[in-house]
């Protein structure tokens, strides 16, 4: 049992996520960040099983075999009298949807950003994300152990391109070969760095820290002199940290390292404990749910984390962790209130209540029971399909946050397995996935055909691995003759019409919600201006 009130156990809560674009060393970030933090005891193991590495958050088999991030994962831990939720999200821009809707999970991002290369496009996209969602960032500039860009033309870029105050934190004695170490602005702390001798396997610890002007020692002919000019120019020309300017986003603190040498990490780590804000207040509205017969009209309301009830919302939908038992699991991010194992939920939008008997506290795959949570925690709540993503579960079956959104997919493609037989075992498999976000899923009015959307190629092929691996099921992708979906609303008369007119394009996606198939943007175009009372979205709330 807790001895803290609500709001002291909320305050000691950072819930935060890493974006930056592929190959920037985010994964690598993550792992030893966990390291730092007590979490795990070999960055890229797990628990150390000798040769068979294999980084903590890349869990599935198709992450192993590519190397690459495909879907979020969430990892807990406790350092320095704080309760860390790192969220971790797919760098790749074919699974934005996934990292948009952990993002809204998140009260801070760390956005790394590879040293030679500074801002990458995808990095560019994620930050307009976090710029929506007024999510504070903390800048990691990482890989200084190869040859990187001109610092200062580093900071401006992100002043330039992404309109923050850049406030670097530390700053770099050189990169590559000649990295020396870095010195913390205002203290003059100087943290050497040990390069790793060439051909040994074994990591070298990095000296402990000093004093910058008794550091000549890490230096060779006048680098001493010219980082201790650079730390004066530095220091000078640009902003000193202000926390309210970053929690209202306007300054982004940087950092550097080398996630790889376990080089910054440690106070990288610090940075999240000190700055990243605490749980947030949370809009929300009071609703019954729906069919409830007098039901009053809804009240909008704000969520505080030390609230009584127990409030939350389903940001994401992980099936088959564990193939072997085709487990589901909601992971569920609590916005106020004092968890207990065995407590009763209700969810808004259905009105079901669900007795949370088996609460998980993640560790990427690996999981224990969780026997309390607070707000900022997410907990994975074990069901069989009665969550999805975008639900709001509380006490009181009352609360309703704003739902999760879907987006238009700009990749439509025909789906079918090879075995007809298995073709019942398709539907379900595809549902599971659709309700999890992998994919989008639609089913024309006419026809035994199932669409599935995706933003990108590489979607498609993890959606078949994942239906062999995990369903037993050989499917085959063929070319479907619509360019894209668009989401219809309007008057009920209205809408019926269009239907009517255009029965042969009309399809439902996992909500039976009614979707336009158009054969071209040329197409949707022309149906807009037919049609003015329908709306065509691109975008729909789920839950």
């Amino acid at each position: 049992m807790s001895k803290l009130t609500l709001d002291q156990e909320a305050a000691r809560r950072r819930t935060f996520a890493i974006i930056a674009h592929p190959d920037a060393g985010k994964t690598t970030l993550t792992e030893h960040i966990l390291l730092s933090g007590g979490a795990i005891r070999a960055a890229g193991a797990v628990r150390a099983r000798g040769e068979n590495r294999r980084t903590q958050s890349d869990w599935m088999k198709i992450e192993k075999e590519r190397g690459i991030s495909v879907s979020a994962s969430v990892m807990t831990f406790e350092h320095d009298g704080k309760m860390f939720n790192l969220l971790d999200t797919p760098g790749h821009e074919d699974f934005s949807e996934d990292t948009y809707r952990t993002l809204t999970a998140a009260d801070c991002a760390i956005m790394v950003l590879d040293a030679a290369k500074g801002i990458e496009p995808q990095t560019l996209k994620l930050f307009e994300v976090c710029r929506l969602r007024d999510i504070p960032i903390i800048t990691f500039i990482n890989k200084l152990d190869r040859e990187a860009q001109d610092p200062m033309a580093l900071l401006d870029e992100i002043a330039s391109r992404l309109q923050l105050d850049p406030s670097p934190i530390w700053w770099p004695a050189e990169s590559g070969n000649r990295l020396r170490g870095m010195v913390e602005m205002g203290t003059g702390r100087f943290q050497p760095y040990a390069k790793k001798p060439a051909g040994s396997k074994d990591e070298v610890p990095h000296p402990d820290a000093l004093p910058l002007a008794d550091a000549g020692e890490y230096f060779e002919a006048g680098e001493h002199q010219a980082l201790m000019d650079a730390r004066e120019l530095v220091e000078g020309g640009y902003p000193a940290f202000d926390r309210q300017a970053f929690l209202e986003g306007h300054m982004t603190p940087v950092l550097w390292g080398s996630a790889l040498r376990h080089f910054g990490i440690d106070e990288l780590l610090a940075a999240i404990g000190d700055w990243a804000p605490p749980p947030k207040t949370m809009p929300a509205r009071k609703e019954a749910p729906p069919e409830t017969r007098n039901a009053p009209a809804p009240v909008e309301l704000t969520v505080e984390p030390g609230n009584a009830e127990v409030t939350g919302f389903v940001f994401k939908v992980q099936a088959n962790m564990d193939p072997n038992h085709r487990d589901r699991i909601a992971m569920f991010r609590m916005a106020s209130g004092s968890f207990k194992r065995g407590m009763k939920l209700k969810v808004q939008n259905t009105g079901k209540q669900l007795s949370v008997n088996a609460p998980i506290m993640f560790f990427a795959s690996d999981r224990e029971l969780a026997d309390d949570a607070f707000a900022g925690d997410v907990i994975g709540i074990p069901n069989h399909g009665v969550l999805r993503v975008g639900d709001s579960l509380s006490e009181s079956g009352l609360i309703r946050f704003a739902g999760l959104p879907n987006f238009a997919p700009e990749i439509l493609q025909r789906v079918r397995v090879k075995d007809p037989l298995k073709a019942k075992h398709l539907k379900k498999a595809l549902d599971g996935l659709a309700e999890e976000g992998v994919t989008q899923l639609f089913r024309p009015e006419i026809g035994a055909d199932f669409i599935v959307g995706a933003v990108g190629q590489l979607q498609f092929e993890v959606m078949a691995d994942r239906l062999g691996e995990e369903y037993g099921l050989e499917v085959i992708f063929e070319h479907s003759p619509y360019a894209e979906a668009r989401w219809i609303d309007g008057e009920k008369a209205d809408i019926e019409d269009f239907m009517s007119k255009y029965r042969g394009q009309m399809a439902r996606d996992i909500d039976q919600a009614p979707v336009f198939l158009a054969k071209s943007s040329w197409e949707t175009g022309y149906v807009m201006e037919r049609f003015p009372k329908v709306a065509f979205t691109k975008t729909k709330e789920r839950g």
